[in-house]
């Protein structure tokens, strides 16, 4: 007689353990409410205590999506702490902030979203939001579908590198984004005037992350690229919160400083079990068209050891390039202005490493150790 459907959640959900209890999350009793309907849709409140390592709760995920018969988008986890209140996979309770990140699953309305790719930086002026912007542009001169979602609230720099500006519409209770070359896009910097300053506490950083991924009218997309602002905080936690976050990307440059801040990043992502795709090297060395001599103005190699500490690949290392800053404050991408150039090769070239990367489900980040 076949397995139920039910009795295959479970096994799978017997399958993990929660190595600080030394059993599995079935048997300790993390798994609470479980439903499972005839036509694939899987429902749970998962007990995840403070000291629980959080990646449980996407493992947890990641195994009843795995189950024949399940349907992905009808995967419901309620997380909650045994001694404190519950806390829904849209958000923590208002006025509260959970102290361990929890990944949850993608929600109905994120169906639509594709890959979610986060782009990230340990430090601020790495050249994170021009490797954004081009990489998106890449990905739509391969015939994708891309958005691109400036998560940077301190610093939303996407609308002056796309060149758009003006308030977005709003149509039937849905932000209609801006679209330039291609990409949609939605950033703070569309919503608020140019001077106001950014000054953002937890709770309201978690609510504009989240009314970016659920009522912008996106549309169909096969990627979104997420510009997160520099280092580890709300930003970042908040967006692995909301929905599942397909791949991170770090940005750094070759300087020692810059990748040192970039391996605090990479390690905030195994945290939450966000695998990383690799390390893109920016503002690498300059190259003379004229006679071909090369300068390392910012120091050498740093991309390739960040990627090799972490155990993923180099995926390029973008060279210097004359008026590339001024191409991107005038709105204009560099593989929109100088498709032919070094810069926008390997920019091109990074993008189809991702294309691949970020299709093949289930890659795990390697244990960082220190």
């Amino acid at each position: 007689m076949a397995e139920s459907l039910e009795a295959r959640v479970t096994a799978a959900l017997a399958a993990i353990r929660n190595p600080r209890l030394e059993n599995d999350i079935l048997s300790a009793g993390m798994v609470r409410d479980l439903t499972v309907s005839p036509t694939g849709d899987v429902s749970f409140t998962f007990l995840l205590a403070a000291e629980d390592p959080a990646i449980l709760v996407r493992q947890a995920r990641s195994a009843v999506q795995g189950v024949e018969g399940v349907r992905r988008e009808g995967i419901r986890i309620s997380v909650t702490n045994p001694s404190g209140p519950t806390a829904p996979t849209h958000g923590p309770p208002s006025g509260t902030v959970p102290a361990t990140p929890v990944a949850a699953p993608v929600a109905p309305e994120q169906a639509n979203l594709g890959r979610i790719i986060a782009v990230s930086s340990g430090k601020g002026g790495v050249g994170k939001s021009t490797v954004a912007a081009n990489l998106a542009v890449a990905l739509v001169q391969a015939g994708h579908r891309v958005g691109v979602m400036d998560a940077d609230i301190y610093g939303p720099n996407i609308p002056r590198m796309f060149g758009v500006s003006g308030k977005p519409q709003v149509l039937s209770g849905r932000i209609q984004p801006l679209e330039a070359y291609g990409v949609r896009l939605m950033s703070l910097g569309l919503l608020v005037e140019r001077d106001a300053p950014a000054i953002w506490r937890g709770p309201i950083i978690m609510k504009i992350v989240q009314q970016f991924l659920r009522d912008v009218e996106w549309g169909k997309l096969d990627f979104l690229v997420v510009d997160l602002p520099p280092g580890t905080g709300d930003a970042q936690l908040s967006l692995v919160q909301a929905t599942h976050v397909s791949g991170a990307l770090i940005v750094t440059t070759p300087q020692e400083v810059a990748v040192g801040d970039a391996l605090r990043g990479a390690k905030m992502f195994e945290r939450v079990g966000v695998p990383v795709l690799g390390v893109v090297e920016n503002m690498s060395a300059f190259v003379d068209p004229e006679t071909g001599r090369r300068f390392e103005l910012f120091s050498s190699g740093g991309g390739g050891r960040l990627a090799s500490e972490i155990g993923v690949p180099l995926l390029g290392s973008v060279p210097l390039q004359p008026h590339l800053a001024e191409l991107a404050d005038a709105g204009k991408p560099i593989l929109v202005a100088e498709p032919d150039s070094p810069a926008a090769a390997t920019l091109r070239a990074i993008a189809a490493e991702l294309e691949q990367k970020a299709a093949r489900p289930g890659v795990a980040l390697p244990i960082l150790r220190g």
